[in-house]
């Protein structure tokens, strides 16, 4: 059995490197060399890499000192490497059990074998047997510029493209000696883009490139690129930099070699039309870049360039001629005849070019305010609040609500604005302020003058973005979005020091912080009163003569039918609780905005309510008795009306340790027990009186840490500090 070095430079990924390692050395094919280089992380990948080579001798561990990048760190193994082939993983991938033993027994005289990569979005698709059960033989059908040998499993692909499309000799297996004879390394002059030193000059001297069917390499997508983002995550400025400077160095070594130079310039223009074009929309930056594309350029053949658009075609020339005035015009127009392009492929296309191009242009409206809540679908929360407040107190300003569907009644005379509208599009592009407690959209940009007041909305339980190591949601962008949606904030609301703490983290939030609790819990000290509640359920057609029970859940992550719409299966045994409960209480559902249209109460008439799509919650919380939630942050604003809580965690092992995780101990730190069953809920709220006993000395504990901060004031606090004087916090 011939020996295969696996080389695996390693930078920070401590979250994938033991699923990585335990892929190589786990192998069906046992003789390995498995080199490691940590290439001076700053996580615990060096703990990680110490231990694994402390129990298989097959492992050699290299330390750099200091950051010498991957293309260093992979020329230090192959100066290690002793075996007769050589391998290339990525430390933050993983490899099918059996991808090596294909590969080493299917090379025969080729120089190279490689084999089929597979991306993925989520950590929970690194399951390797189910990822390979599900792959059929893909791609029996010979493709052109392919052809098969005696072994049905290889075919030999001509097509330059195809094969290193990915700019990559990762999943590749290379004879040694052909490494060693063509003195192939990797550059260590760029960060991205160095294994094109390593693959060029493997094209020049191959004539096909051998591909195998069936051998698996599973390349994973990380979903934090701002924390710690893989090469290719990195900024488009530093990739296209890295990219014209290995390109310029590689033309000048082989562009007379026809497969090499076509190749280098295909690879250009790619480059060029996704991402050089994209930095130019800032007409600005092009002076940046400007003499090393022209450099580059005068090494295209600009006569393979026929399949191009004109107009790009045309850019290329001046850059060849160095006609920087001509080429900023054309630049100019390019952006214009794309954009307007996409414009008309829809309303909202239509919309958001004209915000951006048209009503931005407009002068800012210095006193109108827009107020979003729970992206559009309620008047409640701290916008509501807010608002309220800078109505009643006559404060010159012009008002303008976003709802997905307009006509609410309002105190006031705020001009209501559907939602994606094009007066949306307008009001949002003019107005001076925006007050929202979510994220508002990534295509609005936020103009220079404009004053963004994020209120959030509520105390984290849950881990939150950047604190969150895996992310099970419908997007597997999120992190990303959010950090570019956050770095419009200039004021976030925080309700207690807890929160403070978790949104610097969380959010990597480095602003304002206004520390005076929730507006949204003002009304819980101004209106915590008999009249007012005997109001309000009146006016909520409640009984009056039956306490209320409260059921407001959170949503789970992954549970999802796509993108942006969750769906919730209700755990609670809503008729066992009536024939129990029914003669003393009502249930008040309110589930999270996410899941409020996945809920049926057929049949619970009298007994269940179902105001999942009622306005304010906090309204819910002043005429019920008794709150039931799970892992949603209401109990901390509930917390603040000192009533009892139960806390129904039937599924709490697979959402603390699989899906979320807590910031707090959940079994010890809450304000009220944990129930798993409807038993024990209809147990517990039938021996209720005893339950706050037990519970009061924590709940003491728990109101003075998370709610000493609500006085009834701060929606005033806030207003005065964002629109007026400041203030300082209680």
């Amino acid at each position: 059995m011939k020996k295969v070095s696996v080389i695996i430079a390693v930078y920070n990924t401590e979250e994938f490197l033991v699923e990585c390692l335990d892929s190589v050395m786990n192998q069906t094919y046992r003789n390995l060399e498995i080199i490691l280089i940590n290439d001076a992380s700053t996580d615990h990948s060096a703990t990680i890499l110490n231990e694994v080579a402390g129990r298989d001798e097959r492992v050699i561990c290299i330390q750099n000192e200091g950051r010498k990048g991957v293309g260093a760190a992979r020329n230090l193994g192959l100066d290690q490497a002793t075996g007769e082939f050589v391998y290339f993983l990525d430390s933050d991938d993983f490899i099918a059990l059996d991808t090596i033993g294909r590969l080493v027994e299917n090379i025969g005289e080729y120089e190279m074998l490689t084999g089929k990569r597979i991306r993925l979005k989520n950590k929970e698709d690194s399951k390797i047997d189910n990822m390979v059960d599900e792959e059929v033989d893909d791609g029996m059908e010979i493709e052109e510029g392919e052809e098969k040998v005696e072994d049905a499993h290889v075919r030999l692909r001509r097509g330059v493209q195809r094969t290193f499309r990915g700019m990559s000799a990762l999943h590749i297996l290379f004879s040694h000696d052909f490494i060693k004879k063509n003195q192939l390394r990797f550059s260590e002059k760029v960060d991205c883009y160095s294994d094109l030193a390593f693959i060029t000059p493997v094209i020049k001297k191959l004539d096909t490139f051998p591909f195998l069917t069936r051998c698996y390499y599973f390349k994973r997508r990380r979903n934090d690129p701002i924390s710690n983002p893989a090469l290719m995550q990195l900024d488009r400025e530093k990739k296209v930099s890295d990219f014209l400077l290995i390109y310029n160095h590689l033309q000048d070594l082989y562009g007379t070699d026809e497969r090499v130079s076509s190749y280098l310039d295909w690879l250009f223009l790619n480059i060029y039309r996704k991402q050089v074009i994209m930095i130019f929309s800032d007409n600005n930056r092009i002076g940046e870049f400007f003499n090393e594309l022209a450099t580059a350029v005068e090494k295209v053949d600009l006569s393979k360039t026929k399949k191009l658009n004109v107009v790009v075609k045309r850019e290329l020339k001046l850059l060849q001629e160095r006609k920087t005035d001509s080429y900023k015009k054309l630049i100019g127009f390019h952006h214009f005849a794309r954009n307007t392009k996409r414009a008309v492929k829809g309303r909202q296309k239509l919309y958001i070019q004209l915000y951006r191009s048209v009503f931005m242009n407009k002068p800012l409206k210095e006193k109108t305010i827009v107020f979003e809540s729970f992206l559009g679908k309620n008047y409640s929360d701290s916008p509501k609040y807010i608002y309220e407040y800078m109505v009643k107190n006559n404060l010159d300003y012009e008002y303008v609500w976003i709802f997905n569907e307009p006509g609410k009644e309002l105190p006031g005379n705020a001009k209501q604005v559907k939602r994606f509208s094009l007066a949306y599009y307008y009001y949002l592009a003019t107005s001076k302020y925006w007050v929202s407690n979510s994220r508002l959209p990534l295509k609005l940009n936020k103009r220079e003058g404009n004053v963004y007041l994020q209120t959030w909305h509520g105390t984290p339980l849950k881990k939150l973005v950047f604190d969150m190591n895996d992310i099970y949601s419908a997007n597997p962008n999120y992190k990303k979005h959010f950090f570019n949606q956050s770095r419009r904030w200039d004021y976030l609301i925080s309700p207690n020091q807890y929160s403070s703490d978790i949104f610097r983290s969380a959010f990597k939030y480095e602003k304002d912080m206004l520390e005076f609790g929730y507006p949204r819990n003002d009304i819980l000290y101004q209106n915590d009163n008999e009249e007012y509640i005997s109001g309000l359920k009146e006016r909520l057609d409640i009984p009056r003569d039956k306490k209320v029970i409260l059921y407001a859940p959170t949503w789970r992550d992954d549970e999802f039918y796509e993108p942006g719409k969750y769906k919730f299966a209700l755990k609670m045994d809503l008729k066992k609780m009536r024939e129990q409960l029914g003669n003393d209480y009502v249930v008040l559902l309110r589930m999270h905005y996410f899941i409020a249209d996945e809920i049926d109460t057929e049949g619970m008439d009298g007994f269940v309510y179902n105001f999942s799509k009622y306005d304010d919650i906090a309204e819910l919380y002043l005429i019920s008795d008794l709150l039931i939630t799970d892992y949603s942050s209401v109990f901390f604003d509930y917390a603040n009306l000192k009533r009892p809580i139960l806390f129904f965690t039937y599924d709490l092992e697979k959402y603390r340790d699989t899906l979320r995780g807590f910031y707090i101990d959940i079994e010890t730190e809450v304000p009220g027990p944990l129930v798993k069953t409807t038993d024990e809920i209809i147990d517990a709220v039938t021996n209720i009186e005893q339950v706050k006993v037990q519970y009061q000395d924590i709940y003491d504990d728990f109101y003075a840490k998370y709610c000493a901060w609500d006085n009834g004031k701060a929606a005033e606090n806030v207003v005065k500090t964002v629109f007026g004087t400041d203030v300082k916090k209680p």
